[in-house]
């Protein structure tokens, strides 16, 4: 009789282990964790953009029921909030790094700015203290635009930063690209904005902080991406604490998007304000409060030109980008923009010659930092609409010119001009079946027919590419990060067989608890139910870096299969022994160990339990136990590509944007769990059809008051705006790590943005439209066709 039991192991898609308890409200948030004699924080915030702080009082306020502690700024005696990454301008100097203390001292300089902390009993009590807290403000001049930042007039957000900036930095060839322009057969502009986006991961962030006085230790629960790293920078820079004397937990977290990678002002006040009050204290952020306070995303204004030769060949490429910080530096933000983007501004292609320039500003607004992509999303953007847009003045077919660009697939490890080396890709191919999943050739037939019914419909091309796995550390370090970039990965066999292992990684979404088990269960042989997974907690798991830029399997997976290496390492000893043979004789396989031209065998749980119970054990060679440690870093970034293809249709009376189909062919290298795939491609192109169709932050050009400050303003995809969506994957091999996987977690928002908005365009082009802004909205659409209506009609 066949075996009925479904498969787990590698390739395969079981359901998600964690699943279980999330859908039956089991799971562990922040939020559920309450501590004996619990307070309760609430936070004032600054209802201003840009304001001198001239008196609080907090007198009557402190009188009120249940109040505990009022603290200000002129109570905090620590240190600010760190940035993680330092860049240095086009002469060598250094970015302008101002203070971020937790609680404002002088001056507030975003709506939503920390001015007070108050505690109390419970959180209601807590909320009416703080409205009896009298703060009077001196309203200064605010600059919230990016474009504006840097101009004589703009204010001045901080003193040391002239004209706002933040740094003027750049890469590539400025001398080689002069000559490839000089040169040029045409030359396409563009001017872009890339908007900016509010995070919203559904479980806001919370932080629970509580300090021992015995032991004079601190414990953060908080809704982390990132433990490990939140522990190192709030300990060492902000409590200046020794790092063991401060434990972060990161349990269950519901989502993160890159949101919730960095350290925030609230979890530092939790966590000191404890020491201050001898008791836990609990702050969860309400949406109004995210709106304000959450690293927000992307913001960059650009303008870029392509030279291309008689052939349509790209020949040089130069880009300038001004890129928001917001008020304050964010743990990553000054990487986002440089590091993370320009480097890619290559892409797919075999442009010679690139030179870029990004100026980083400051402004009266929320910080700015890395969100699903950081950078990748930006620049792919750019690149997309530049190539569709020569595409359009040249009249080569757009699917052409990108052909006749490609980095072919025998070219690789390919040499980019922006520093990056390619490792393996296959551009073509996945061209190939996107463009038949998607009907390309059938589509002028689905035009016609929507045009018959008063439609526009139009079809859009993205090919991307991505690097992800941020690496090695060696390199990124001389960079200007301030942290190291490897992952750990201990595998801890138990006596009967059954395995834990310890990552530092996190899953806020991604199921790691599935994956990783998968993965174990395929190499060791153990059920896929014996296998648990634990991370979040600093306590338990050796130094890691956490998840982001969809490290997790290519480099947290890659440290986890060298662990499971030195446990098979050893456990082929203790095989030996048992069946008295020679180790070189010893292989292993589907859970048992073998000698090589014999019958005999022994399993890999017997292995276990010898290595426990070391009665038949060769003690005086090897230890007794079973589990290993194992650090990866990183040769390279891993480099994930695609196709991304998107149909829509317009009703030109309303300007409403159906998007019908999206087609998206990835290369993500090994798969290990197509299920899981799958989600986190749906995923990613529905976060791009938001930014594409629907979000936008904005701010008040005069008061910098946030107008889109609920959902009542800021619009999320929903239900009816995702179309069907076809994944595929066609994979070519990472070369340098033991897995072969490159990364999925944000190539769905990377390549969909730019193939919404070029089928927006396609369908607008007979409308007399050639160019629109994200988001392309109702109005915005609407707006466009009148106006080129009019256009067309004076003329």
């Amino acid at each position: 009789m066949a075996d009925s039991a479904p498969a787990t192991g590698i390739g395969a898609s079981p359901k998600r282990k964690e699943d279980f308890r999330f859908l039956t409200g089991r799971g562990n948030y922040t939020d559920d964790i309450n501590r004996p004699g619990q307070t309760y924080a609430y936070i004032l915030r600054s209802p201003h953009a840009h304001a001198e702080i001239v008196k609080i009082d907090t007198a009557k306020a402190k009188g009120m029921p249940g109040v505990v502690a009022i603290f200000t700024g002129a109570d905090y005696d620590k240190g600010g909030v760190p940035c993680g990454w330092q860049i240095h301008s086009k002469d060598g100097s250094p970015m302008v790094e101002p203070p971020h203390f937790p609680l404002c001292k002088d001056r507030v300089r975003h709506v939503g700015d920390q001015v007070a902390l108050i505690i109390a009993e419970n959180l209601a009590q807590a909320r009416d203290a703080a409205e009896a807290v009298d703060v009077t403000y001196k309203e200064l001049k605010a600059i919230v635009s990016t474009a504006d930042a840097d101009k004589p007039e703009a204010a001045q957000v901080w003193p040391d930063a002239k004209n706002n900036t933040c740094f003027d930095w750049h890469i590539g060839d400025k001398a080689a690209v002069d000559a490839a322009f000089a040169k040029a057969h045409h030359v396409t502009k563009i001017d872009l904005i890339n908007q900016r986006l509010a995070p919203n991961a559904m479980e806001p962030r919370a932080a629970v902080g509580e300090f021992d006085r015995a032991t004079g230790e601190y414990t953060l629960y908080t809704t982390s991406q990132n433990p490990h790293v939140i522990r190192l920078l709030m300990g060492a820079f902000v409590l200046q604490i020794p790092e063991h004397k401060l434990r972060v937990v990161a349990p269950d977290v519901g989502g993160g998007f890159g949101s919730k990678i960095f350290h925030y002002s609230e979890e530092a006040l939790v966590t000191w304000a404890s020491e201050k009050v001898r008791r836990p204290i609990k702050w969860t952020s309400d949406r109004s409060e995210a709106f304000v306070s959450d690293a927000q995303g992307r913001d960059h204004s650009s303008h870029a030109e392509l030279a291309l030769d008689k052939d349509g060949k790209f020949i040089g490429l130069r880009v300038a980008t001004k890129a928001n910080m917001g008020a304050y530096l964010s743990t990553f933000a000054p990487c986002v923009p440089t590091y993370l983007s320009a480097t890619l501004l290559a892409g797919v292609y075999t442009t010679p010659a690139i030179y870029a320039e990004v100026k980083a500003v400051f402004t009266n607004t929320v910080a700015v930092d890395a969100y699903r992509g950081a950078g990748r999303p930006e620049t792919t953007y750019l690149l997309e609409r530049l190539v569709e847009k020569a595409a359009r003045e040249t009249g080569i077919d757009r699917v052409e010119l990108r052909r006749r660009n490609f980095i072919p697939k025998n070219a690789f490890p390919y040499q980019t001009p922006v520093a990056l080396q390619y490792d393996s890709g296959d551009y073509d191919s996945t061209l190939d079946i996107a463009l038949k999943l998607g009907d390309w050739s059938g589509f002028e037939a689905r035009r016609a027919e929507a045009r018959k019914r008063g439609k526009l419909r139009g079809i859009g091309i993205s090919t991307y590419l991505e690097a992800c796995g941020i690496a090695p550390s060696a390199v990124v370090g001389s960079l200007g990060a301030r942290a190291g970039l490897y992952e750990c990965g201990q595998v801890r066999v138990h006596p009967t067989g059954s395995v834990t292992v310890f990552t530092g990684t996190h899953s806020h979404g991604q199921g790691h608890e599935t994956t990783f088990a998968q993965l174990v269960s395929d190499t060791l042989g153990v059920p896929f139910e014996s296998v648990e997974v634990s991370h979040g907690d600093t306590n338990k798991i050796p130094f890691g870096m956490g998840t982001y830029g969809s490290r997790s399997l290519a480099v947290g997976g890659s440290a986890i299969v060298k662990a499971m290496d030195k446990i098979i390492a050893k456990a082929k000893r203790i095989a030996a022994h048992l069946m008295e043979a020679s180790v070189a004789d010893i292989d292993f396989k589907n859970g048992e160990f073998t000698v090589k031209g014999t019958d005999k065998k022994v399993s890999f749980g017997q292995v276990a339990l010898t290595a426990y119970v070391p009665h038949n054990y060769p003690i005086t060679e090897l230890e007794p136990g079973l589990e290993e440690t194992a650090f990866y870093d990183p040769l390279n970034f891993t480099y994930p590509g695609g196709t991304h293809i998107c149909e829509v249709e317009i009703d030109p009376e309303t300007g409403v944007t159906q998007v019908l189909n999206f087609t998206a062919v990835d290369d993500i290298g090994r798969v290990i769990n197509p299920m899981i795939v799958e989600g986190q491609v749906h995923g990613g192109v529905v976060q791009g059809i938001g930014q594409a169709l629907l979000e936008n932050c904005a701010y008040d050009p005069e008061t910098g008051q946030l107008l889109t400050g609920s959902y009542m303003d800021y619009t999320m995809p929903r239900a009816d705006d995702v179309p069907s969506i076809t994944v595929a994957n066609h994979a070519t091999m990472c070369t340098h790590n033991p897995l072969g996987s490159k990364g999925v977690g944000e190539v769905g928002a990377i390549g969909s943005p730019p193939a919404v908005i070029n089928a927006v365009l396609d369908a607008l082009l007979p409308a007399g439209v050639t160019d629109i802004s994200m988001p392309a909205t109702p109005h915005k659409v609407w707006q466009a066709i009148q106006s080129a209506g009019k256009a067309k009609a004076a003329e």
